[in-house]
């Protein structure tokens, strides 16, 4: 009987052990993917004016190889949530990874505007594929609460460094091996990533209901968000009057008028809008729009500050970027910390006040005699207030959501995100120019830098309107999500 118990708990053991290791390179395989997408936000950054030069871009269209990926990234995010739902996240995951490997490779080896342009669209898309579903797959590999923090602070971690190691390799790629190497960079590792999720993912589950895919809402939706990012994009540089500007608008407004009506008649909608009676999930949506309209927009004007102002050089203004991204860093550690111990509402109140604080701080550095030793204050603690929010809002988005809709919620919280960081920079750089108009020389500078001051400390402002969302949220413990089982036995609440 002894040698019995001996050998079940033998057993046991090597069984708990073989899951925790299969855990570990799961978190470590959508730690990578999030480094990736978070890597090519940046790198392409700063070899932008190189690409205008070499492929022939007239006047400053290059910026169209950043706008492209923005556009088709945002319009396309809730339809990767909900095939994630539909066709499997470990399938549209790994199929995220090779689209952004072949069209890295496109972009790397593109002769003209038009193909790197149309590279950037199909990373964008790429990217509207994978955030969703890495993010599903945290949400249902590893449970609600302690362990799914844990991962979600891992994971946003690499995020934070690939934001780092995005705007650093960019420099040093650029300047040593020309710009064709911020495309060819993601491409060994997307495949990587890639074939380590075949292997170590768990399969998609079997379906036991079959569901339809919402096409007309899929359509709708993915054409309105689209135009409507074009549109935010595009209208600083093109002018709120130009007239391809003004119909993006108006036919975006259409479709999402249509995308609603056609949503409330489906059997089975790509959004269904019972989702949003979960008062996690309405907050988690408004507090990452107001995150990326507010923290998403500083490194743009501390890119402004650092290479128009201060004079800096690409390596130069990516190592500036090392400091806030380490502080960042650890701020999603201490979010997860935070989000056990005193609960997910406290901890986005925390990190909205040491953001609002350190940002309005970090106001002060904005001078055009000011040097870099200015920022490190509010750098620093504005970074640790970043981090601890971008940890606890994936939480709160995730709380009380079934697992087999995780996809979309993700799709629906990313898309605020998106959006949020769209408008954030199509108002804050309108803000920012007032001043500089007819200006040249020292006087540019120094309006340049006085409209960076300006918008951070209205970003602090905005910081203060998270932190009023996120006091909606009850106290108390969360909602508890539906299982899967209660979700197909009934069809008809849906």
């Amino acid at each position: 009987m002894s040698s019995s118990l001996k050998s079940s708990t033998s057993s046991t053991s090597s069984t708990a052990s073989a899951s925790s290791m299969a855990s570990r390179w799961n978190l470590a395989l959508l730690a990578l993917a999030q480094l990736l997408y978070a890597l090519d936000l940046n790198i392409v950054f700063v070899a932008l004016p190189e690409i205008g030069r070499d492929l022939g871009f007239p006047g400053q269209t290059q910026q169209l190889v950043v706008s492209a990926y923005v556009v088709f990234a945002g319009g396309f995010l809730l339809f990767g949530g909900r095939a994630a739902d539909l066709l499997g996240r470990r399938r549209m995951f790994v199929l995220a990874l090779w689209l952004y490997a072949a069209s890295s490779l496109a972009g790397g080896l593109a002769t003209g505007p038009g193909v790197i342009i149309a590279a950037r669209a199909v990373q964008g898309i790429a990217g509207a594929l994978l955030l969703p579903s890495t993010l599903s797959l945290i949400n249902t590999l590893f449970e609600e609460g302690p362990r799914r923090n844990r991962a979600l602070a891992v994971w946003g971690g690499a995020g934070a460094s690939g934001l780092t190691i995005g705007a650093l390799l960019g420099g040093v790629l650029t300047e040593n091996f020309g710009w064709h190497a911020v495309f060819y960079v993601n491409v060994p590792l997307g495949a990587a990533i890639a074939l380590g999720a075949l292997f170590a993912v768990p399969r998609d589950p079997a379906r036991t209901v079959r569901r339809g895919f919402d096409l007309p809402g899929s359509l709708s939706v993915t054409g309105g968000a689209t135009l409507l990012v074009f549109a935010l994009v595009e209208g600083p540089e093109r002018g709120w009057g130009d007239g391809l500007v003004v119909c993006a608008l108006v036919v975006a407004a259409l479709l999402l008028a249509l995308f609603t009506v056609v949503e409330g008649r489906s059997a089975d909608p790509l959004m269904p809008f019972r989702l949003f009676r979960n008062r996690h999930l309405t907050v988690g949506m408004a507090v990452t729009f107001l995150y990326m309209a507010t923290f998403g927009v500083l490194p743009y004007f501390l890119t402004v500050l650092m290479q128009t102002v201060h004079g800096y050089g690409a390596l130069r203004t990516g190592l500036g970027f090392l400091l806030p991204s380490v502080a960042i860093a650890a701020g999603t550690q201490l979010g997860e910390r935070f989000a056990g111990r005193i609960g997910t509402r406290t901890t986005l109140v925390t990190g909205f006040v040491t953001g609002a604080i350190g940002t309005a701080v970090l106001a002060l550095g904005f001078d055009a005699d000011a040097g870099y030793r200015l920022l490190v204050p509010g750098l620093v603690v504005s970074g640790v207030g970043q981090g601890i929010v971008w940890t606890a809002m994936w939480i709160v988005a995730a709380t009380g959501t079934a697992p087999q809709e995780q996809g979309v919620a993700n799709g629906i919280a990313s898309t605020a995100l998106n959006i949020g960081n769209a408008i954030g920079l199509a108002v804050f750089t309108v803000v920012a120019d007032l001043g500089t108009e007819g200006r040249t020389g020292g006087a540019l500078r120094a309006a340049t830098a006085d409209g960076g001051a300006l918008v951070v400390l209205l970003t602090a402002a905005g910081m203060v309107a998270g932190l009023l969302a996120t006091l909606t949220l009850r106290r108390g413990p969360a909602p508890a999500a539906a299982s899967v089982a209660e979700y197909e036995e009934a069809p008809a609440a849906r």
